[in-house]
């Protein structure tokens, strides 16, 4: 079977659309990232999986960067990080934490990138002395990329995927969108109309009780003007859209009633494959795909079952009733995309504890003394959100705003017994305090806020470029390995216990000592005197300064994981209490929807005073690892 591919686009058209008054939207606009067209997209690549397909995607981007590693995450949102090192758009996060793949920097396409790979193609001399145009050379650049990564395998099965996902970014119309656009209507000719389906997710406001078309009418307009002609229109609205709502866009742009889909509000965005299935879709995806029916048939059942454990999910999120409470003490907490990957993993550990997940986003500027002077009220907030949460987690972040802030919430868990959970910058921040208030180093800091102090209790890392922003820290995956003064560690006992169905798994030293779970990762416990070994991904280029650890670790802070080197701390966890746990790599960028990441399971387990059954009872099935 050919490669299909799946082109997912959106307008936001009611910037246009001056004749209508949407201060009376009944739901702020801006809330459609909730599902928006990569929650669709994400969706479509789990329907696609439940019949038996082998599905990637591509996520592309009009901007000029690189890539998304120094995008401003007040802006842009988070940066998430890949096993190679790429630092990409969240996008992709959303496709591996819903699909079980694994990819790579290439499957994130910007338009910089492409421009930078054609300028250096000039320069070898590779066009022989043609004058380089964007159409056909760039466009044609694009088409081949997406084509060549479209063949990379990305699940257990290491077979070439039979669908890929493409999400363009941006504004259709936009002129930066321009080069993008071409390229996808010329790969829509090169494919074939069989291999290609394109999905437009347009907004319908309701305004004064009334589902208005015109926003998406004007959008599907549009998207004809420039060569695209949808297949599927997927429609945004807080409520289920009307018969004759559908029936109306249906007329206007020229599709069946059946190819209106309506993507109105549900309880979570794991809500929306169950939504899109119910309204036939999978059906109209065979038909304009033209899907074979010659698909393995244990890839058949595989689907199917993953397709039942992802509906008993939502369903078991939907009768949760106990709340767990999580303060969330970060410094980009205006811009809750900035923690995309957080959140949802937050979301995963309390589906799997079976909690209402509540999440408090603080400021942490708001809890520092300069704040109770400046703006009493948000000081006296920031605290009573700080005393009354079950756990308190500090995200990673860079810079020296609200750090302050950070260390008194570290502070306040460590005494006051609160489940902690530090990641990245979290874990420095725990050390920092610890220093300051038990070991007896008042002046204490990190070398990122503060240069020339004596204690620098966190340090650069000495391979890393001080001169160099962009992909210079330390990225991707990297193995760390559980110390022989651990066992008493909550959070190794996790990882020994949870290796099936996890993506830090140890990893047996005798690759003949290991077995293989549904999406085909290492699974046996390692023997007894073999060292554990854990792989996550990381993002940092400050780390605690080795100096420092024989004495925190006499005042009772044990390092019980580090790298191969034994010289860089990764994992801190403090005895005698429910949960105070510091990691360097960043769990949440491993999290899958039925595989919690484990520092966050154990975290918000010991939130909602579950671990002991968490850690004690009976493994849960997983399948196909989503």
């Amino acid at each position: 079977m050919a490669t299909k591919y799946v082109l997912v686009s959106g307008v936001w058209y009611w910037q246009r659309c001056y004749r209508y008054d949407f201060s009376q939207v009944e739901k702020p606009l801006n809330a459609l990232h909730e599902a928006n067209h990569a929650s669709v997209a994400s969706s479509l690549g789990v329907l696609l999986k439940s019949i038996g397909l082998k599905v990637t995607a591509i996520k592309i981007d009009p901007y000029l960067n690189r890539d998304a590693g120094l995008l401003g995450p007040l802006e842009h949102g988070e940066c998430f990080v890949l096993d190679d090192g790429g630092e990409v758009d969240l996008d992709l996060g959303n496709y591996e934490r819903y699909l079980n793949i694994t990819l790579t920097g290439d499957n994130n396409i910007t338009l910089g990138k492409m421009f930078q790979h054609v300028l250096d193609r000039e320069r070898k001399g590779e066009y022989l002395g043609k004058t380089v145009q964007i159409v056909p050379h760039l466009t044609d650049f694009i088409q081949d990329w997406i084509e060549r990564v479209a063949q990379i395998p990305v699940d257990s099965t290491r077979e070439r995927p039979d669908v890929c996902i493409i999400e363009l970014g941006g504004t259709v119309g936009d002129i930066e969108s321009a080069p993008l656009i071409e390229a996808l209507r010329c790969l829509r000719r090169r494919v074939g109309e069989k291999n290609f389906l394109h999905c437009h997710v347009s907004l319908v406001p309701v305004i004064n009780t009334e589902q208005k078309t015109k926003p998406t009418q004007a959008a599907i307009r549009d998207v004809r003007s420039v060569g695209l002609s949808p297949d599927i229109i997927a429609c945004r609205c807080s409520e289920p859209l009307k018969q004759p709502t559908t029936d109306k866009i249906a007329m206007y742009c020229q599709v069946e009633p059946a190819q209106v889909i309506a993507v109105h509000d549900v309880p979570s965005t794991y809500h929306v494959p169950l939504l899109l299935e119910s309204q036939g879709l999978i059906p109209i995806l065979k038909n304009v795909l033209h899907l074979s029916n010659h698909v393995d048939a244990s890839l058949v059942e595989y689907g199917a079952q993953t397709w039942k454990i992802w509906k008993n999910l939502t369903a078991t999120q939907d009768r949760a009733f106990d709340t767990v409470k999580i303060c969330l003490v970060g410094k980009y907490t205006a811009l809750q995309d900035a923690y995309l990957s957080v959140r949802k993993s937050l979301e995963h550990a309390s589906m799997r504890c079976a909690r209402k997940l509540e999440i408090t986003w603080l400021n942490s500027s708001d809890l520092e003394p300069e704040t109770e002077a400046n703006s009493p009220a948000a000081y006296h907030k920031a605290w009573g959100s700080l005393c009354t949460a079950s756990g308190i987690l500090v995200p990673g972040g860079f810079g020296t705003r609200g750090m302050e802030g950070m260390v008194i919430a570290a502070k306040w868990a460590r005494e006051k017994k609160v489940p902690y959970l530090g990641i990245c910058l979290g874990m420095q921040i725990a050390v920092i305090e610890f220093c300051r208030h038990i070991c007896g180093i008042p002046g204490a800091q990190s070398e990122e806020w503060l240069t020339d102090t004596e204690d620098k209790v966190i340090i650069y890392m000495p391979e890393v470029s001080k001169t160099t922003q962009g992909a210079s820290q330390r990225l991707g995956l990297k193995n760390t390995h559980f110390q022989d003064n651990s066992n008493f560690s909550k959070l190794r006992q996790l990882y020994e216990k949870e290796a099936p169905s996890t993506n830090g798994v140890p990893a047996a030293s005798d690759p003949n000592n290991t077995t293989a779970t549904a999406d085909g990762e290492p699974t046996a416990k390692p023997s007894p005197g073999q060292p554990i070994i854990i792989s996550e991904r990381h993002r940092h280029r400050y780390e605690v300064n080795p100096a420092y650890v024989e004495k925190m670790a006499s005042h009772g802070l044990d390092f019980i994981g580090k790298d191969e080197t034994g010289e860089r701390m990764e994992i801190l966890e403090l005895r005698d209490h429910p949960w105070f746990v510091g990691v360097q790599y960043h769990p949440e960028y491993l999290s899958r929807v039925l595989r919690p990441s484990l520092p966050y399971l154990g975290f918000v387990a010991a939130a909602a005073g579950c671990l002991d059954e968490i850690m004690g009872g009976e493994k849960r099935g997983i399948v196909n690892g989503i």
